[in-house]
């Protein structure tokens, strides 16, 4: 019996929900007020009248907080969510993810072990959850973030069935 034929490599079809935006918008504005607090607190801990380097910091801070602010807000969001793109297709499972660094994973149907649906805390104010397709590699995982949870559990239902049929067959 032969392997069946490799699938075409490919960009998946499908975005993650536009929710996706909203939760990553609100990860950066967090992120923000962390760092945020972590300058005011350096910036109001060097005394004005140290000499050296530690004045500029007075000013840099901030500016590169600004900076983060404007890219983890403003940016990142929108093109993690253009590139992000996930697919299930009759033999494969299908992810493309990163924004600076692509990751492209596909995981045939008949090595996934397990299906799992996750739901984060901002996830559930979102209304979002991530599926997580697992094989015995640990190379193999699929990780498709930022579902809306209605297709998260479907796609989780659909791929449970259909790796049980694969391995109905083969034995």
């Amino acid at each position: 019996m032969s392997a069946p034929p490799a699938p075409p490599v490919r960009v998946p079809a499908w975005s993650l929900s536009r929710s996706a935006i909203w939760l990553w918008v609100t990860q950066g504005v967090i992120g923000t007020l962390v760092y945020g607090v972590l300058v005011a607190v350096l910036v109001l801990g060097v005394p004005a009248s140290t000499g050296g380097p530690l004045p500029v910091l007075r000013w840099l801070l901030p500016v590169l907080l600004a900076v983060y602010a404007v890219v983890a807000i403003g940016v990142r969001p929108w093109i993690r969510y253009r590139v992000h793109r996930w697919e299930v297709t009759e033999e494969t499972v299908h992810a493309l993810t990163g924004w600076l660094t692509r990751t492209w994973t596909l995981v045939p149907v008949a090595r996934i072990q397990t299906v799992d649906v996750t739901r984060g805390v901002l996830q559930q104010l979102y209304g979002l959850a991530s599926v997580a397709v697992l094989t015995a590699s640990s190379q193999g995982t699929v990780r498709v973030p930022h579902l809306e949870v209605a297709v998260a559990h479907r796609v989780a239902d659909d791929l449970a069935r259909r790796a049980e049929q694969v391995r109905d067959e083969a034995t």
